[in-house]
């Protein structure tokens, strides 16, 4: 999968957490859940972990348990709730290592990519923690248009410079067009949405180029969920700042 393919894929993803969102906040829940699920595959194949059953049990749950704790709890959940979920989830990262029967063979390596991935999952309670935050709805459209967008156009070899400048400004004309006419939502946000966004999309293009392990098919599978991922708790910090 060349890195054209993973990034018009990943505006498919963006596009799709769009209509889940547009929709209610069940089918959002949904997607969240899966994207994290996805992750917890290709993971420990990106990262070439020497645990990848345990790392991808571990990270599953997390995220899941990430998701479903903003669904069914009320109130700032994300200041407590899911940094709970993320700490037993590095308990159980330990556990996870204590188990191995390989003599544990590049422990730190292992540890360390295990509890990165955990935040990354967690990330994506963001999504269905901004449907809920002042903006909601339109706020997590917003953010999703300009994501998909950025992504898109970082499919286009432009060059590290150019490219990054050019994704990143495609966030924000999109972030900034979308918001403005989204109700209850302004430009501003919208601008804070697409530069965000856009800025993740750019940096990540740079930080995964020539990874090797890409070229195999839950790495790249991973590589794909990942921005969508992260750009959750993207969209939530804007909402609290500008929107809440």
């Amino acid at each position: 999968m060349d890195v054209s393919t993973r990034a018009v894929l990943t505006a498919a993803i963006a596009a799709g957490v769009a209509a889940a969102a547009f929709v209610g906040q069940l089918p959002l829940v949904v997607v969240a859940g899966l994207l994290t699920v996805l992750l917890a595959l290709g993971w420990p194949v990106l990262l070439d972990l020497p645990n990848p059953l345990g790392s991808g049990v571990v990270i599953a749950l997390v995220g899941l348990g990430s998701v479903l704790a903003v669904t069914v709890s009320t109130g700032a959940t994300l200041l407590w709730l899911v940094p709970t979920v993320v700490a037993l989830g590095v308990l159980l990262a330990f556990v996870a290592e204590l188990l191995r029967q390989d003599g544990r063979l590049r422990l730190v390596e292992s540890v360390t990519g295990t509890v990165t991935g955990l935040l990354v999952v967690s990330a994506a309670s963001g999504w269905v923690a901004a449907l809920r935050a002042p903006g909601d709805t339109a706020l997590v459209i917003t953010g999703a248009a300009a994501l998909a967008v950025s992504a898109a156009v970082s499919a286009v070899h432009l060059g590290v410079r150019t490219g990054a400048l050019v994704t990143t400004a495609a966030g924000v004309i999109t972030g900034a067009a979308v918001g403005s006419v989204m109700p209850g939502l302004s430009i501003l946000p919208g601008l804070a949405l697409g530069f965000a966004t856009g800025l993740l999309v750019a940096a990540l293009h740079v930080l995964l180029a020539g990874v090797g392990t890409l070229c195999r098919f839950l790495a790249a599978v991973a590589a794909v969920v990942l921005p969508v991922l992260l750009g959750g708790i993207l969209v939530y910090v804007v909402g609290r700042v500008l929107v809440g």
